[in-house]
C-alpha cells in the first residue's frame, strides 16, 4: 500500500469511527428508530454523502455498534467460566468481567439493553445472533469439563444460554445501579450464578427415572 493510500485508509477509518461515536452519544437520549442520518453526520462533522461511504442506513450503523460492543467479549465469558480455580473464584471472575466491561463502555451496553427488544429489526436480530453465539461458546467451554460428562448438546446449550441471560441481566442491573450500587448488584449476580452451578451439579440426578416416567404408557 502506498503512503497516500495508507493516509486515505486511515482517514476513512477515522470517519467511520466518528460516525459510530456520534451515534452512540446521540443514542444516550433516544432510540435508534428515531435517530436521523443528518443528525448523526452533523454531530460527527461530516457530510451526509460521507455517511453512505460507510453505512447503507442507520440500521447498518446500529449493527456495527452491536459488533463494536460485543465482539470483544467473545470467548472471554466461556473461558472465564471454564478456567482454573474453584467454583467461587470462577464466579467472581465472570461477574467482575461483566462489571469491568460495563464500567468501560456504559453507553455501548445501554444501547444494547435498549435495542435488544427495540424496533429496528436488523439490530434486534444482530443482538440475538451475538447472544446465541455467546451461548454456543459457553456451552463448548463447559462441555470440556468433567462435570459435563453425560450431558447432551441440547442441555449444554441450555446451560450456556442461562449464563448468557445472566450476563445480560447483570449488565442491565449494573447500568441502572451506577457505581454506588455496583457491589450489591455483584453480590446478587454471584448468588444467582451459584444457584445455576448447584443446579448443574444435580441436573443428571435421577435422569433414567425421569426418562422412564416420561415414556408414553402402552
Amino acid at each position: 500500500m502506498s503512503h497516500a493510500a495508507g493516509i486515505r485508509q486511515t482517514q476513512k477509518l477515522r470517519t467511520r469511527q466518528a460516525l459510530l461515536d456520534a451515534a452512540l452519544g446521540l443514542l444516550e437520549h433516544q432510540s435508534l428508530s428515531s435517530l436521523g442520518l443528518r443528525e448523526v453526520t452533523r454531530a460527527a462533522g461530516v457530510t451526509p454523502t460521507a455517511f453512505y461511504r460507510h453505512f447503507d442506513d442507520t440500521a447498518a450503523l446500529g449493527v456495527a455498534l452491536v459488533e463494536e460492543t460485543l465482539d470483544s467479549l467473545h470467548g472471554m465469558i466461556g473461558a472465564t467460566l471454564a478456567g482454573t480455580g474453584d467454583s467461587e473464584e470462577r464466579l467472581d471472575r465472570s461477574v467482575e468481567l461483566i462489571a469491568h466491561h460495563v464500567r468501560e463502555q456504559p453507553a455501548h451496553f445501554r444501547f444494547i439493553a435498549r435495542e435488544q427488544h427495540g424496533g429496528v429489526t436488523p439490530v434486534r436480530e444482530a443482538i440475538a445472533a451475538q447472544l446465541r453465539q455467546f451461548a454456543e461458546e459457553v456451552a463448548a467451554a463447559l462441555a470440556a469439563e468433567p462435570q459435563s460428562r453425560g450431558w447432551s448438546h441440547e442441555d449444554l446449550l441450555m446451560l450456556g444460554g442461562l449464563h448468557v441471560d445472566h450476563m445480560v441481566i447483570t449488565a442491565s442491573a449494573l447500568l441502572d445501579a451506577g457505581p454506588d450500587g455496583e457491589q450489591q448488584v455483584a453480590r446478587v449476580a454471584r448468588r444467582r450464578l451459584r444457584l445455576i452451578t448447584l443446579g448443574r451439579r444435580h441436573w443428571l440426578d435421577g435422569t433414567d427415572a425421569h426418562q422412564e416416567s416420561a415414556k408414553p404408557h402402552p
